[in-house]
């Protein structure tokens, strides 16, 4: 397997700058990381979406 170095890095993100632009690379990246996230969870067999749910669930409702 080859190493990735610095200098590789930077070319490929030199390379998705030009492609994507400024101000479409943020939300490609985090839509990277939340696909990554997907399929790490779908491995282990938990979901984020249950974590942030549960504590929501737990909280007493307020009353007026």
């Amino acid at each position: 397997m080859p190493n990735i170095g610095p200098m590789e890095l930077i070319v490929v993100l030199i390379v998705a700058l030009l492609i994507l632009g400024p101000k479409r690379l943020p939300s490609a990246g985090r839509s990277l990381g939340q696909g990554i996230r997907e399929f790490k969870g779908s491995l282990t067999g938990s979901t984020a979406t249950t974590a942030v749910d549960e504590p929501a669930a737990e909280q007493p409702a307020k009353r007026a």
